[in-house]
């Protein structure tokens, strides 16, 4: 007779222990989803802030120089379409005044700088835009490790005692397959 308590202790021993570290195993796998979760929403916040301000600034710099390079293609033109002193002399005197704007640009900015932040701002995008797509990647093996948990027996018994269920995979948005457009 003491032998068989014993013997119902040490079950419901190995019991409550099997309890304790799934319980435990499932809270940590939980929380490993929301983690990785809140990583995904910090490269979109970072995407949502940096991005932005640098199409603006690239936007900025190239109205800039285009204003410039304009006034002189336009000074040209006018100079190759005057018929009299006066027009000519005109004429000269706008490619002269955009020369002048050209050369205050170069002193300010030793070199033309919209291929570089255009550049800039290439790798930025593709940098960002990696690394949201690693994140999500994280967050669904950390999804799949949690599901697998929860529906694998025994674990599942116990994730339904308290109360864990299946968290879903991302998934990209209806029209994510079509590439965005970024237009200056």
């Amino acid at each position: 007779m003491k032998k068989g308590w014993i013997i119902a202790i040490v079950i419901v021993v190995i019991i409550l222990l099997y309890g304790f570290v799934s319980y435990n195993g499932l809270v940590t796998a939980n929380e490993g989803i929301n983690s990785q979760w809140a990583k995904v929403e910090t490269q979109y916040q970072r995407r949502f802030e940096l991005i932005p301000n640098l199409v603006e600034s690239v936007k900025g710099i190239m109205k800039q120089e285009q204003a410039v390079f304009t006034a002189i293609a336009d000074a040209r033109t006018h100079y190759a379409g005057a018929q009299t002193v006066d027009d000519k002399a005109k004429a000269a005197g706008e490619v002269e005044s955009a020369l002048g704007r050209l050369l205050v640009i170069t002193e300010n900015y030793p070199e033309l700088k919209s291929s570089d932040t255009v550049q800039t701002l290439m790798a930025e995008l593709e940098g960002t835009e990696n690394r949201i797509s690693v994140e999500r990647t994280r967050y669904n093996d950390f999804v799949q490790t949690y599901n697998l948990k929860v529906k694998t027996f025994p674990t599942s018994i116990m994730a339904k005692i308290f109360g864990f269920s299946e968290h879903a995979y991302f998934q990209s948005a209806t029209g994510a397959e079509t590439a965005p457009k970024v237009s200056f």
